[in-house]
């Protein structure tokens, strides 16, 4: 019986380990394929036409300014201003009494100081891969500029090359808080990890 659990839990462990190593080349694999494809200064960053800025609420559950939403804001705000881009895709959730596309499209235009008329509303940017995908087949923008923080645009930038675009990223201020630095890192590096298995399997992920 001693043996018989001992062999059990040696096979759970290898079963784990090789998981874990699973998961990490995963990741390795997005980071090698979006390579050289995100920029954090402006001065670098190549122009395009059109800029993809991904969603998130405007707001904390405290209800503050959510400062991820505000730094995205603040990136399209730069790209703008330094003439990289000419006009603004924003992509996110609207549902009843809640609307992301909104809330971006006036934050550029009454903080960020853009013209109204160079930004185009996609409220159904339900989650990163759709809003790739609304992107190019509803708005048939493939040369674009994603803006988000820099651990979303890698997986952002790993969906636009599976699906034909020619898509580099501008990398908005991350957040340092401790809490939510490392909640949306480990997140995101499952995310990663979905990303790729969903990609090898030829499933459309709806994360």
């Amino acid at each position: 019986m001693l043996r018989t659990l001992t062999n059990f839990f040696k096979i759970a462990f290898r079963l784990l380990e090789l998981g874990i190593l699973l998961m990490v080349l995963a990741n390795f694999w997005v980071f090698a394929l979006t390579s050289g494809r995100t920029y954090t200064k402006i001065s670098k960053m190549p122009p395009r036409d059109c800029a993809l800025v991904l969603g998130t609420s405007p707001k904390m559950r405290s209800g503050v300014a959510n400062p991820y939403f505000t730094a995205r804001m603040d990136a399209v705000g730069t790209l703008y201003h330094h003439g990289k881009i000419k006009k603004i895709i924003v992509s996110g959730e609207k549902s009843e009494n809640y609307d992301e596309t909104e809330a971006m499209k006036n934050f550029l235009v009454y903080n960020e100081g853009i013209p109204e008329n160079i930004i185009i509303k996609d409220p159904k940017g339900f989650n990163t891969h759709k809003s790739i995908l609304n992107c190019k087949n509803t708005y048939k923008q493939k040369n674009v500029i994603i803006v988000s923080q820099g651990f979303h645009n890698l997986r952002a930038l790993f969906f636009a090359r599976n699906n034909g675009m020619n898509a580099l990223g501008f990398d908005a201020q991350d957040v340092s808080k401790n809490e939510s630095f490392y909640r949306n890192h480990t997140r995101e590096f499952l995310a990663r990890d979905l990303a790729v298995f969903y990609y090898i399997l030829g499933i459309s992920p709806e994360e």
